[in-house]
């Protein structure tokens, strides 16, 4: 259920935003990209998450929500390789609307937030969900997308930051 707070939510896909499907790249300073150790029989892909991610996550001002179809795993799995508590989970219909060019996900993330403004992250984000969340969210909303063979840079979360700090003034 969601939050009656005024802070913003951030909908956290994980696929392609946390876990890219490129190659990683050397991070621009020349610093090795870190990535996390994962144990054997644990899904190699979990090694592409960067764990430099949970703090600057946590730092912004807004109430974290997995938006993925990790669902509960991403609290049991994601959260203790960024280090972040438990967050709430957007829990899907049992049937995905694929009618359309609106991504599936579009109207349930709307109808989550309740009113409150939002920035959702995610690779598969296009117009058509922007277009769509304009006419029927009455609040701010911020569809960021990110290109999943990447995955969040610091980029991507310089514009988040920013996003939310218009917020506030």
């Amino acid at each position: 259920m969601p939050d009656s707070s005024d802070r913003p939510l951030l909908f956290l896909d994980v696929d392609g935003p946390l876990i890219p499907f490129g190659v990683p790249d050397p991070h621009p300073d020349g610093v090795a990209t870190s990535r996390m150790p994962v144990p054997e029989g644990v899904n190699p892909l979990l090694a592409r998450i960067d764990p430099r991610h949970g703090p600057r996550l946590a730092a912004l001002p807004c109430d974290l929500v997995w938006a993925t179809t990790w669902m509960a795993d991403a609290n049991d799995v994601i959260c203790p390789l960024l280090g972040l508590p438990e967050l709430p989970v957007v829990d899907w219909p049992d049937s995905e609307d694929d009618q359309g060019p609106l991504h599936w996900k579009t109207r349930g993330l709307v109808e989550w937030a309740a009113g409150r403004s939002f920035v959702w992250v995610d690779d598969e984000i296009t117009h058509a969900d922007r277009a769509w969340v304009s006419a029927r969210h009455h609040a701010q909303a911020h569809l960021h997308r990110v290109d999943p063979r990447r995955g969040l840079t610091g980029s991507d979360f310089a514009a988040i930051a920013d996003w939310l700090a218009r917020l506030r003034r």
